[in-house]
């Protein structure tokens, strides 16, 4: 082989390794740092946000990390349509709506955070419940559950919860969806939720309102009964 062949295979190595590595480089430093958390937002329209870092770990088994693409959330019971979608299917399906609303704990803490959701009516509408029905059994990936009146959760336009502050729901915090059940106890902000169950149940005891926590559960009642 010619001594010029030589040098040109040279620097055709040369350059492709240069290649590489830049574009080794590109894509090494798109990646996040070790540790680094999306920017939340602390203020919304004149009005300041509580941090997604206030809240306290106090889920009945420890936060539960479920993966997006094997994610359902279940609409059943009373309904004539019941009906399974995926993450992807929520998102892309019904409206999306922002609100701040103020979570108060029963251990003496509360948070006001800018939530970002889906109204759980219109997931409701398309699988038509039966006029006979009053109760939403709301059941979580960990087992937990709660209820709240049909009506409520309708004329109060509940959502269920993907975001936080403008960041995706931690798991922690109950993702894919946490119900942000305002003017009700922390309890009935159900995380992790999996099923939505359409019921003529108005007397349906979740976990804690099985141990003695209000049914009704309204911020403007003692939470024990």
């Amino acid at each position: 082989m010619g001594s010029w062949k030589v040098v040109g295979i040279f620097i055709l190595f040369l350059a492709a390794g240069a290649l590489a590595a830049g574009l080794a480089s590109s894509w090494y430093n798109t990646l996040p740092s070790p540790g680094e958390k999306p920017v939340e937002v602390r203020e919304y329209r004149g009005e300041m946000l509580s941090s997604i870092d206030d809240f306290r770990e106090n889920s009945i088994k420890g936060p539960q990390y479920l993966r997006e693409d094997q994610y359902r959330l279940s609409v059943r019971g009373l309904v004539s349509k019941p009906a399974n979608y995926t993450y992807k299917e929520i998102m892309e399906l019904f409206p999306h709506e922002k609100r701040v609303v103020t979570l108060f704990c029963v251990e003496g803490w509360d948070v006001t955070i800018l939530w970002e959701g889906v109204p759980v009516r219109e997931i409701l509408a398309r699988s038509d419940p039966d006029p006979a029905a009053d109760a939403l059994i709301f059941h979580a990936a960990d087992g937990y559950s709660t209820s709240l009146p049909l009506s409520y959760v309708v004329s109060r336009d509940l959502i269920l919860a993907y975001s936080m502050n403008n960041v995706t729901l931690p798991a922690e915090r109950g993702f894919p969806f946490q119900l942000v059940a305002e003017d009700k106890w922390g309890y009935k902000w159900i995380k992790w939720v999996t099923t939505i169950e359409v019921a003529r149940e108005s007397g349906y005891r979740g976990y804690w309102e099985m141990r003695g926590f209000s049914n009704n559960g309204s911020i403007s009642l003692p939470f024990y009964s």
